[in-house]
């Protein structure tokens, strides 16, 4: 796999588990500040969508060994 690979995997996977990470304390920040608390969720939603997007488009990039 080439390095460009091996580096879009870790990004796709920092962020979908970043945003998963994020939406815990989001959800608890709901109860203090409702403002903030949805800011936080809709920040690490959006991280956790973009990751499961790009698992998508990964899987639809051609493997190099196959060539």
């Amino acid at each position: 796999m080439k390095r460009s690979k091996l580096r879009y995997d870790k990004t796709v996977w920092s962020l979908i588990f970043g945003g998963l990470l994020v939406l815990g304390p989001g959800f608890a920040l709901l109860r203090a500040d409702e403002r903030w608390g949805w800011l936080v969720v809709a920040a690490g939603g959006a991280a956790t969508l973009v990751g499961v997007v790009l698992v998508y488009v990964r899987s639809r990039m051609p493997d190099p060994s196959e060539s």
